[in-house]
C-alpha cells in the first residue's frame, strides 16, 4: 500500500466556503423555491429555519466532529468510533457512490443551457419539447455529462488545498454575487399579461414569504414539517459522508463549532435567496400555476420560459443564472466525488490520482447508463412513493430516501446511545472552544432527530402518505 499524508483546510475560512459549497447544490436552487411555494411560503420558510438551527445543527456538528475525532473518510471513520459500526461507513460512502453519476449527468444538462445562452439560444430553450429531446438525445446528454465529470475530476485530483479550497474560495463568493445580483433583479420585474392583467416580482415575493395559513390542518402542518426536514437533507449535504470527510481535513485549532455555525448561516442563505431569485421572477410572469414546477421541470422548462419573455435582457439574465447553478453544481459534485475519492485513500492506502482514476471509471460507466436511461435503456417504474421513475429517478429515491434516512438514523443511535454525546462535545469544546446549544444538542440527538428522521423515513417510502 502506498503511503498517503492527510490534508487540511489552510484556514476555517476554506473549511466553511467547502462545505458551504458542498451544501449550496441543486436542492437549494430547484427544489427549496417549489417546497416553499407548495407549504404556504413563509410558514415552510419558518419551519425551515427552526429546524435549521436544531434538526440541522445536531446532525451536522456530529458529522464534521466525527470526521475530525478520527482524521478518516466516511467508509473508516464510523468504526473508529465503535468496532461494531463498520456497515455504517459502507453505506455512508455508497450514498455518494450513487448520488455521483446521476449528478453529473444534471450537471451536463445545465452545461447545455449555460453554452445555450452564451452564445444567444435562448428562443431555442424555451421552445416546448426541448428538455425532452435534448435528455433523449444520444450523443449530446454524454458529451456534456463527460465535460462535468472532467471538470470535477480535476479539481479533486489537485488534492484539498489547490484544488477543493482554492476553488471554494473563488467560486462560492461570484455565486453569491450572481444569486443576490439575480435575485435584486427578480424583485423589480413588472409584467403584463395579453389580457392586460399586471404582475410584479414584489407580489411573488410576498407569496413567498407570508404564511399562507388558510386551510391549514395538523396533517398539512405535518406535511409541510416533514418537507422542511426532508430539504435539509439536500441543502446541509447531511448523511452522505460529505461532511465526515471534510471534517478530517478541519486543523484541531480550528472553532468547530463557530465553523458549523457560519455554513448553517451561509447556505440558509443562499437557500432564501433562491427563492427571492426564482418565485418572483416565475410569478410574474405565469403566475400561481407556473409556481408548481419542481425540480427538472422548474430548471429546465419554466426558468428558460420565464428568461424568454425578458426578450434581448433574458439571455444575459439567463446566461447569469445558469453560471451560478454550474458553480452551485460543481462545488457540490467535487465534495460527492471527495467522499469516495477520500474513502478509497484511507480504506486502500492508494494515492489521490488512483483514487480518483477508479471513482472516475465508476461514475463515467453509471453516468452513461443514466444517460442511455432516457433512449435505449429507457423504462417506467412506479415508486413507492406513487412518483413513475426512470433509472435516474431510482438512483435518487435509493439513495436519498432510503439511504440518507437510515444512515442519520444510525448517526443518531451511534453518538446518542452508545459513543454518547460526550464524544462530540469534547471533540467541539476541544482547545478551550465552547459549544453553543450543548444542552438542546444532547436532547435532539437522543430523542428528537430519531424519532422525525423515523416519520420521514416511513414518508419517504410511502408508508406514511
Amino acid at each position: 500500500m502506498e503511503e498517503t499524508k492527510r490534508n487540511s483546510f489552510k484556514g476555517s475560512l476554506g473549511f466553511v466556503l467547502a462545505a458551504a459549497g458542498s451544501a449550496v447544490g441543486l436542492g437549494n436552487i430547484w427544489r427549496f423555491p417549489y417546497l416553499a411555494a407548495k407549504g404556504g411560503g413563509g410558514l415552510f420558510i419558518l419551519l425551515y429555519l427552526i429546524l435549521t438551527v436544531t434538526f440541522g445543527f445536531t446532525l451536522l456538528i456530529t458529522e464534521v466532529a466525527i470526521g475530525r475525532k478520527t482524521k478518516q473518510s466516511p467508509l473508516t471513520a464510523y468504526k473508529m468510533i465503535n468496532k461494531k459500526s463498520g456497515w455504517m461507513g459502507i453505506i455512508a460512502c455508497l450514498i455518494p457512490a450513487i448520488i455521483m453519476p446521476y449528478y453529473c449527468v444534471i450537471g451536463g444538462w445545465v452545461i447545455n443551457y449555460f453554452a445555450e445562452f452564451l452564445v444567444g439560444e435562448r428562443k431555442s430553450t424555451a421552445a416546448d419539447g426541448y428538455f425532452t429531446s435534448f435528455i433523449s438525445a444520444e450523443v449530446r446528454p454524454v458529451v456534456t455529462t463527460a465535460i462535468f465529470l472532467a471538470i470535477v475530476a480535476f479539481i479533486v485530483i489537485l488534492g484539498v488545498n489547490k484544488g477543493i479550497e482554492s476553488f471554494s474560495k473563488v467560486l462560492m463568493p461570484i455565486l453569491l454575487l450572481l444569486v443576490v445580483a439575480i435575485a435584486v433583479f427578480s424583485v423589480t420585474i413588472k409584467y403584463t399579461d395579453d389580457d392586460g392583467t399586471v404582475r410584479t416580482g414584489l407580489q411573488g415575493l410576498a407569496v413567498y414569504l407570508i404564511p399562507d395559513l388558510s386551510g391549514l390542518t395538523a396533517g398539512k402542518f405535518l406535511s409541510v414539517l416533514m418537507s422542511a426536514a426532508g430539504q435539509l437533507f439536500f441543502s446541509l449535504s447531511i448523511a452522505m459522508g460529505i461532511m465526515v470527510a471534510y471534517g478530517s481535513y478541519l486543523s484541531d485549532d480550528a472553532d468547530l463549532g463557530k465553523s458549523v455555525n457560519r455554513i448553517e448561516i451561509f447556505d440558509t442563505a443562499v437557500a432564501l435567496l433562491a427563492g427571492v431569485m426564482i418565485i418572483p421572477a416565475v410569478f410574474a410572469f405565469g403566475g400561481k400555476e407556473a409556481m408548481n414546477a419542481n425540480g427538472p421541470g422548474l430548471m429546465f422548462i419554466t426558468l428558460p420560459k420565464v428568461f424568454d419573455e425578458m426578450g434581448k435582457l433574458g439571455s444575459v439574465i439567463g446566461c447569469m443564472f445558469f453560471l451560478m447553478v454550474l458553480f452551485a453544481a460543481v462545488t457540490s459534485a467535487v465534495s460527492i466525488m471527495e467522499a469516495v475519492v477520500s474513502s478509497f485513500m484511507d480504506k486502500f492506502g492508494i494515492s489521490r490520482l488512483k483514487a480518483v482514476i477508479i471513482e472516475l471509471v465508476i461514475a463515467a460507466a453509471a453516468a452513461l447508463v443514466v444517460c442511455l436511461g432516457y433512449n435505449k435503456l429507457y423504462f417506467e417504474l412506479k415508486l413507492p412513493t406513487g412518483s413513475t421513475a426512470q433509472i435516474l429517478d431510482i438512483m435518487d429515491y435509493v439513495s436519498n430516501n432510503i439511504l440518507m434516512p437510515i444512515i442519520a438514523i444510525a448517526t443518531c443511535i451511534l453518538i446518542g446511545w452508545i459513543a454518547k454525546p460526550k464524544t462530540v462535545i469534547d471533540e467541539v469544546e476541544r482547545n478551550g472552544h465552547k459549544m453553543g446549544r450543548k444542552k438542546l444538542y444532547i436532547v435532539m440527538i437522543k430523542y428528537i432527530v430519531p424519532i422525525i428522521l423515523f416519520v420521514l423515513f416511513l414518508t419517504s417510502v410511502g408508508i406514511i402518505k
